[in-house]
């Protein structure tokens, strides 16, 4: 029990295919039961044509904003189709990357990380880019890139805009829900005694509400301990009714998997 402090305990994990793994690996480590139900996929946007456009206009830009790991991806998988030479180091532009895993992600694919906004929350990122541009007059005439999901916030480029900065929003991909049988979802808390979920966005929180069947989901979690890697997932979950929530200080899905350790291991040792 030592080495493994969370032997016995169960943990679902909603992240997407193909992106759970480090979690599940660290929870694992722990001596968890691991159970990975992704409620969300990423897909490609309805229409390319917002963001090739964006793309052969690109040099005309002065800042691109990231907002996420997986817009990263779309983003670089489209622009290599559409140029093969690349930008060569960033093209010019100021390179924003929205909390540590964006950074990551970027660093990964050889870029150059100019701004990194801690925060994921857009305060907390209007608050760095205002800073780097050596104040809120700094912004005014400026333009932003910003390739997210289809669906995604518009409350940093609307900050943005208020400021005087030219802002450009494009679809690099979009959230959907799998296709799971319905009553997937009540099927695995009959099977399994769950105690605890792992949420890493919104979309997790309310997808996995919708294929449960309910926007409540007080009674389906009653004594599960409800991860979530940040205040908006975190708030999206309160609103289905959750309160038992723990959330990371970083907003990491290695910071979430260690939240939810120290959260099982206070339980056990209370019990």
């Amino acid at each position: 029990m030592v080495d493994k402090p969370l032997q016995g305990r169960t943990v679902l994990i909603t992240r997407a295919s193909g992106q759970s793994e480090e979690m599940a690996g660290l929870l694992k480590g722990l001596g968890a039961e691991v159970i990975c139900c992704p409620t969300i996929e990423f897909v490609p946007p309805d229409d390319w044509q917002p963001l090739d456009r964006a793309i052969a206009a690109i040099r005309g830009f002065d800042w691109i904003v990231f907002t996420s790991a997986n817009g990263v991806r779309f983003f670089l998988q489209r622009l290599a189709e559409r140029l093969p030479d690349g930008l060569g180091v960033n093209g010019g532009l100021i390179c924003c990357a929205i909390g540590p895993a964006t950074a990551a992600a970027l660093l990964k694919a050889g870029l150059r990380v100019d701004v990194i906004a801690a925060d994921s929350k857009a305060e907390g990122a209007m608050a760095t880019i205002v800073d780097r541009l050596g104040g809120r007059a700094g912004l005014k005439g400026v333009k932003f890139l910003v390739p997210r999901a289809a669906a995604g916030r518009d409350l940093l480029p609307d900050e943005l805009r208020k400021l005087g900065a030219k802002v450009e929003v494009v679809s690099a991909y979009k959230t959907v829900k799998p296709n799971l049988a319905s009553g997937q979802i009540a099927d695995l808390f009959r099977q399994y005694t769950i105690d605890a979920v792992a949420f890493t966005s919104s979309s997790t929180v309310s997808n996995f509400a919708a294929l449960a069947g309910s926007d409540d989901l007080a009674e389906l979690l009653q004594g599960v301990v409800v991860g979530c890697i940040g205040p908006i997932t975190a708030a999206t979950a309160r609103e289905h009714g959750l309160r038992n929530i723990v959330q990371p200080s970083v907003y990491t899905s290695a910071a979430l998997a260690q939240v939810l350790a120290e959260a099982l291991i206070h339980l056990r040792s209370d019990g």
